[in-house]
């Protein structure tokens, strides 16, 4: 829910809602406290294991390697988008493990567009929440970028490459 406050000259603004409010649970079922990573960057992607970007999970890890000291790879396996994400937590974890060495951080299957919208979610793609711009998850592999105050950086849509220029300009 968005703050309203009005300033003295009937000038109408924008509180955002904190990205470090928000719950999410881990892959494991454990509360990921977002809290925690205050002074780094966090990278927010919607993954899925049988999907034409899914070997960018090699990519998230490489960039989770590189940058680790400054950066939090959140990876958020979700079965909206064709289907591509069918399998349990435990699934989900062993195919990320074993084919692509994944130890950045997962969350459990969550809701990226519709009704049923993560809180996440909803505040990575509302302007009136995150305080920047309106968004809409169009494919598994989009990519939020938050910098170390919690703000919004920049969405970038599949076809960006982890490795990207256009992302680690910002690291």
């Amino acid at each position: 829910m968005a703050l309203f406050s009005f300033s003295s000259n009937g000038q109408t603004s924008v509180s955002k809602v904190s990205l470090y409010d928000i719950n999410i649970n881990g892959l494991d079922g454990s509360n990921i406290d977002l809290k925690t990573f205050k002074g780094k960057k966090i990278l927010f992607v919607n993954v899925a294991s049988k999907c034409g970007f899914t070997n960018q999970y090699k990519d998230l890890q490489e960039l989770y390697e590189k940058y680790k000291e400054k950066l939090v790879v959140i990876g958020v396996p979700c079965n909206q988008f064709g289907n591509q994400e069918p399998g349990t937590a435990n699934e989900i974890k062993s195919f990320c493990s074993l084919n692509y060495g994944v130890s950045f951080i997962m969350t459990q299957k969550t809701k990226v567009k519709g009704d049923e919208m993560h809180e996440l979610y909803q505040w990575l793609t509302q302007k009136e929440k995150n305080g920047r711009k309106n968004s809409n998850v169009k494919w598994n592999f989009q990519k939020y970028l938050i910098d170390e105050k919690g703000e919004l950086i920049d969405v970038f849509y599949s076809m960006t490459k982890p490795m990207s220029k256009k992302i680690t300009k910002y690291l």
